[in-house]
């Protein structure tokens, strides 16, 4: 596995192995199960405790596995229990680092390129429709699943390069939270040949204690690119334009509000799930009938056309790519109520810039309708000033032109006294299911809702209880 590896038996180096695993109860016949521990964790940029898996080899090999990998101290540690298994252990220093060293061997051998996204805001998005695009192409893409970003889903994620080398190139999303260098980490592993630089928000501040810290971790991405790649750079944020500097290779912007190579020009927002917009690159130009919604998503298929261009395809191709995207579930997803009122979902995450955004998003997509409400869920991992920043929050959804605001949970408590000191209704609930139960007395045909909140205070239990009590509209499907 590296120099730092020992192996019991030398015949596990000659195994054909075609599936790894981090949680036991995943573990498949043949496979290799890497049991981690907190001092793993600790080297490599995580927060917080976590449980040592070590004890837990035992039913690794129960369910099949060929390998397990674990360190020579908690092996020490679990020694009475795990002698037994001794030929079928390979000891290493640190159990999460070996993970990442070999999905980068895997990385190399499949040796074809990747493109890197990432971003305060819009990054699973993006990712899904940059996938979307070049899947249009005729090529195989691979890319990670959920919000697997990080120095463990990452290379989770790389390691199915392994099983099947037959994907063409990957679009992953990375994804940091703390000073620890998880992008430089992350790619370290897989070095991008295009690196997608989304927005710098104030996001995870609590950790890395100023916005212009979030744009250095942000940066590594373009620090960590390959030499002669491309640089997909948003001209629309100043500090992510300013990241053209650390490029090694070609850089392309995009933008809407800014002069960039690829633009999207003469918006017009219709109903919810109807937004055209020309794609502009070069002189070239294409109508495209999107069916997202909101500036941000504009936004992330500029993004998406960018690497649609910078892999040879047409202003044209990604245009008609653009119109068959979908919305990841909870980013904004678009729920029609037979009853004549319309939710947008997007429950996955919350920041001040995405919240506000999503207003907005309401408010242009919202002409004619009876109300707009937005239900809006505590903000994390803002740092100190948290309250103040909920309370601003509250008073710049009350200047949107709005007619409620539902605060969910917390210091959302600050954001509905906000909005109420500014002459919007707003009210308060303690968790999402008292919000879901207060939306569902009041809410009325004609209604427009935005429900969003980050991914802790679970504002998907709002959805959850108005299907409680009404029907979703049914699609004709003639």
């Amino acid at each position: 596995m590296n120099g730092n590896a020992s192996i019991n038996d030398p015949a596990l180096l000659a195994s054909e192995v075609g599936s790894f695993a981090i949680d036991s109860r995943e573990v498949q016949p043949g496979g290799v199960f890497f049991a981690l521990s907190q001092p793993d964790y600790k080297n490599n940029g995580f927060n917080g405790d976590f449980d040592d898996s070590t004890p837990f080899v035992s039913s690794a090999f129960e369910k099949g596995a060929a390998a397990c990998v674990v360190r020579q101290d908690r092996f020490d540690e679990h020694s009475e229990a795990l002698a037994r298994f001794g030929d079928r252990l390979i000891f290493v220093d640190d159990s999460i680092a070996a993970f990442q060293r070999l999905a980068h061997g895997v990385y190399l051998e499949w040796g074809k390129p990747v493109v890197a996204i990432t971003g305060s805001a819009g990054k699973t998005t993006a990712k899904e429709l940059t996938a979307h695009v070049l899947a249009s192409g005729g090529r195989k893409v691979l890319r990670n699943i959920k919000n697997y970003n990080n120095g463990l889903g990452h290379p989770l994620t790389v390691l199915n390069l392994a099983a099947d080398k037959s994907y063409d190139v990957a679009v992953l999303e990375m994804g940091m939270s703390t000073p620890m260098n998880e992008i430089a980490r992350l790619c370290r592993i897989t070095p991008p040949d295009v690196a997608v630089e989304l927005n710098v928000l104030s996001v995870h501040v609590e950790h890395l204690g100023s916005i212009e810290n979030v744009a250095k971790a942000k940066a590594e991405l373009i620090e960590g690119m390959k030499t002669g790649g491309v640089a997909v750079l948003n001209a629309d944020d100043p500090r992510v334009a300013a990241m053209e500097s650390l490029s090694k290779g070609r850089t392309i912007t995009f933008g809407i509000k800014t002069p960039a190579d690829v633009r999207a020009e003469k918006i017009e927002f219709k109903r919810f799930g109807e937004t055209t917009f020309t794609l502009s690159y070069r002189g070239d130009r294409s109508e495209v009938n999107f069916p997202l919604n909101g500036k941000h998503n504009i936004l992330n298929a500029l993004a998406a056309a960018t690497v649609g261009i910078s892999f040879g395809m047409t202003v044209a191709e990604i245009a008609k790519s653009l119109e068959t995207v979908a919305p990841p579930p909870q980013r904004g997803e678009v729920l029609h109520f037979a009853d004549g009122f319309t939710i947008i979902n997007d429950s996955y995450n919350s920041n001040p810039a995405a919240l506000l955004s999503m207003v907005e998003t309401l408010f242009e997509g919202s002409a004619g309708t009876k109300r707009k409400i937005v239900v809006a869920g505590e903000m994390l991992e803002l740092g100190p000033d948290a309250a103040k920043i909920h309370r601003e929050t509250g008073e710049k959804i009350a200047a949107s032109g709005i007619d409620m605001l539902i605060g969910v949970r917390g210091l959302a408590n600050d954001m509905v006294a906000g909005a109420n000191s500014a002459g919007l209704t707003a009210d308060f609930a303690g968790d999402s299911e008292a919000a879901g139960d207060l939306l569902k007395d009041i809410v009325a045909p004609g209604d427009v809702i935005l429900v969003k909140g980050s991914r802790g205070v679970r504002t998907e239990k709002v959805i959850e209880k108005l299907l409680e009590k009404f029907q979703l509209e049914v699609k004709d499907t003639e």
